[in-house]
């Protein structure tokens, strides 16, 4: 019980600085004898806790964000309901071949997001184009951003690690938003994501006839280390500087392929 309760303190850290907790606190149940179908259920509750904390600690960066949220969040929300069903429908190992390669893509998009973002600015300003406002996007790129936000919601919804990672990767491609702010979107859309999810487990394993059951001790230990975890997290990593946050999130998301792929 004192090992899951520090899981969930970690991985209350560290979803709210980058996104990956799972693969602490999913490993760690399992290793206990938990199911892993029980065990994503179980562990997709007990971190909602730690989401609200960390969305609050960086409410700051939030602010002037709301035409983004209103915008995005209804796509996260759809896409966790879409992988919650996947996960109560499909086969415990699905998300093992696919999970690597979308970690990969985001790792890539993490390293190459700077420069990147270097070019389209100098394009913009060598055609005299002022830096595009959040609520002036281009249609293709607004599209663009929709359905990642959708497609990273399915993930979430399904398993839940490291789907920050993969928000941050790939918004970060899109959207004309400094880290620390993109991590605070990324805290709202992962939280909407979580609660959905968390729900329809809940709802589930309450009127599901015990086929899909939560681990209701897990949820309870996982929950109250998070909610620590959560605000640490916040007090932490909107004090670190962007090149830092960005090593950690690189250093975090080879640690969460190297785990997944280990799982084989």
């Amino acid at each position: 019980m004192a090992l899951v309760l520090l899981a969930g303190v970690g991985a209350g850290v560290i979803n709210t600085i980058v996104g990956s907790g799972t693969l602490i606190t999913f490993p760690t149940l399992v290793a206990f004898g938990v199911p892993p179908v029980t065990a994503t259920m179980s562990n997709a509750v007990g971190l909602v806790p730690g989401n609200i904390t960390g969305s609050f600690g960086y409410r700051r960066e939030l602010a002037g964000q709301g035409f983004l949220v209103r915008r995005f969040l209804p796509a996260s929300l759809l896409g966790s309901l879409v992988g919650a069903y996947l996960l109560l429908n499909l086969p415990e190992d699905t998300f093992i071949a696919v999970v690597p390669v979308l970690l990969v893509v985001a790792l890539v998009m993490v390293v190459a997001q700077p420069p990147l973002q270097r070019w389209l600015k100098a394009r913009r300003e060598a055609s005299g184009v002022d830096e595009v406002a959040l609520d002036a996007m281009s249609r293709p790129r607004s599209l663009a951003a929709l359905v990642t936000v959708f497609a990273c919601g399915i993930y979430g919804g399904y398993f839940a690690a490291a789907q920050g990672i993969l928000l941050i990767g790939l918004l970060g491609m899109l959207l004309p938003l400094a880290l620390q702010r993109m991590n605070a979107l990324k805290n709202v859309l992962v939280l909407g994501v979580n609660v959905v999810s968390a729900t329809t487990y809940v709802v589930v394993a309450t009127w599901g006839g015990g086929t899909h059951p939560i681990d209701w001790t897990a949820v309870g230990l996982v929950a109250a280390g998070s909610l620590v975890g959560g605000y640490l997290g916040a007090r932490i990593g909107r004090r670190l500087p962007s090149l830092l946050l960005r090593a950690c999130i690189v250093v975090l998301g080879l640690v969460a392929l190297y785990t997944i792929i280990g799982m084989r």
